[in-house]
C-alpha cells in the first residue's frame, strides 16, 4: 500500500458540498492500495503512519507521533498513488488494486489506524472528493509498504 501523508493544522474532505469527515490538527493520510495487498499491508501501514514521528516537540524538533502531539488523522482514498509515469504523458493506474479490494483495503487500513489510537475522520471511497488543507512546515511524507 501506498499513502502520502501532509502533516496539517487542518483538513476537510467534501462530496457536493456535503463535509464527510474535518479535523484539526493532524494529518491528512491519501491511501492507495495496490495490486496483490492484503491485510497485512494494511495493517503495517497504519502501524507506521501510527507512530510516525513528524509532530514538533517542545524544543520544536519532530519527534512526536500523531497520537502523542494529540492529532487527528483525515483518511482520503487516493487511486491515483499508483500512477505510471513511465511511458509518455498520460499516467496509467493498471497496478492499482481492482476497485472491490481497493475499498476492502482502504476501510482496513482507516480500521487500524483507529485501533492503534488515532482518532480517524474519512472520505468516501471512489466519490469525487474536494479535500481542503492548510499543510504544516510544509511536512509531506511519502511511504510504501513494497519499500519498507
Amino acid at each position: 500500500m501506498r499513502a502520502l501523508i501532509q502533516r496539517v493544522t487542518e483538513a476537510k474532505v467534501e462530496v457536493a458540498g456535503e463535509v464527510l469527515g474535518a479535523i484539526g490538527p493532524g494529518m491528512l493520510v491519501l491511501v492507495c492500495a495496490m495490486a496483490g495487498d492484503g491485510e497485512a499491508e494494511a495493517q503495517a501501514l497504519a502501524a507506521k503512519v501510527a507512530k510516525l514521528r513528524i509532530f514538533r516537540d517542545a524544543e520544536d524538533r519532530m519527534n512526536l507521533s500523531v497520537r502523542d502531539a494529540g492529532g487527528s488523522a483525515l483518511v482520503v482514498s487516493q487511486f491515483t498513488l499508483a500512477a505510471d509515469t513511465s511511458r509518455g504523458n498520460r499516467p496509467g493506474f493498471s497496478s492499482a488494486a481492482p476497485p472491490e479490494e481497493g475499498e476492502r483495503l482502504y476501510e482496513a487500513f482507516a480500521g487500524f489506524l483507529a485501533e492503534a489510537g488515532v482518532p480517524v475522520a474519512c472520505g468516501r471511497f471512489g466519490a469525487d472528493m474536494a479535500v481542503s488543507l492548510v499543510n504544516d512546515g510544509p511536512v509531506t511524507i511519502w511511504i510504501d509498504t513494497a519499500a519498507a
